[in-house]
């Protein structure tokens, strides 16, 4: 089994994966901005349906189910800056077989009335946080030849009116992908981007869009999270490089 770190693993798609390599049996490092919302979720996890599954083979010898390790590291990803010493306490393994950047913000406004601050934490959160959470894990990456994968977005190929700030933030998370699977031949970076998905973050793109939230007319989370898990398990011979996952 291998250890899996998540960004945003309390919103809807990072919850999700989570959820999806708990009952794999992988060890998992769970972060997001919230220490209450984070322990929640790592209890859950833990227990009930999403306990970690036994592979029944009727000619092997019985052995003992193994308990996952499940921890929690607060991160706020509007300072990037501190992401170095939010993880120095946090005691990150030697050896990570994966980071999925699950965690993203989004606000809708024209060009003429987005100010600096918002870019600001567009990129900061969108773009910035993940290359320097992914720079100071590539020592435990490389050590387990392991996987990046990053949760992009259409708006991260084609920008429409009112996205700017979010898809200029998404265009340079692809090329932040596309830069370190050239430079790291080790690792394995996949980008996926998610079409409009059934998340509390759709939920207030609808608002600010002035319109009704339906969650039937948008792909849920676990389907976004089944191609992300499953490029993860591609075998050592090939690599999902990109893939785009759009609602019916």
């Amino acid at each position: 089994m291998g250890t899996y770190l998540i960004t945003g693993a309390t919103g809807g798609i990072g919850t999700a994966v989570a959820e999806l390599l708990r009952e794999r049996g992988h060890d998992l490092v769970l972060a997001g901005r919230s220490p209450d919302r984070l322990d929640g979720l790592a209890k859950s996890l833990r227990g009930g349906a999403n306990a970690a599954t036994q592979v029944i083979n009727p000619g092997a010898v019985p052995s003992p189910p193994r308990s996952a390790s499940i921890s929690t590291i607060p991160l706020d990803l509007t300072e990037p800056r501190r992401i170095e010493a939010s993880l120095a306490p946090a005691g990150v393994p030697a050896r990570l077989d994966g980071v999925v950047h699950a965690a993203g913000m989004v606000h809708l406004a024209r060009v003429a009335d987005t100010e600096a601050d918002e870019w600001i934490e567009h990129l900061s959160v969108n773009l910035v946080s993940a290359a320097e959470l992914t720079r100071l894990l590539l020592p435990a990456l490389r050590a387990a030849k392991g996987h990046v994968v990053f949760v992009n977005s259409t708006a991260g190929l084609r920008a429409n009116p009112e996205w700017s700030a979010y898809a200029a933030s998404k265009f340079g998370l692809r090329a932040l992908a596309d830069s370190l699977r050239a430079e790291e031949p080790s690792l394995r970076v996949t980008t996926v981007y998610p079409g409009r998905t059934a998340t509390e973050m759709q939920r207030r793109v609808r608002a600010q869009e002035g319109h009704p939230y339906a969650e039937d007319d948008f792909a849920a989370p676990a389907t976004v999270a089944r191609v992300l898990v499953s490029a993860l398990e591609t075998s050592r011979d090939a690599v999902v490089s990109d893939v785009t996952v759009r609602p019916s």
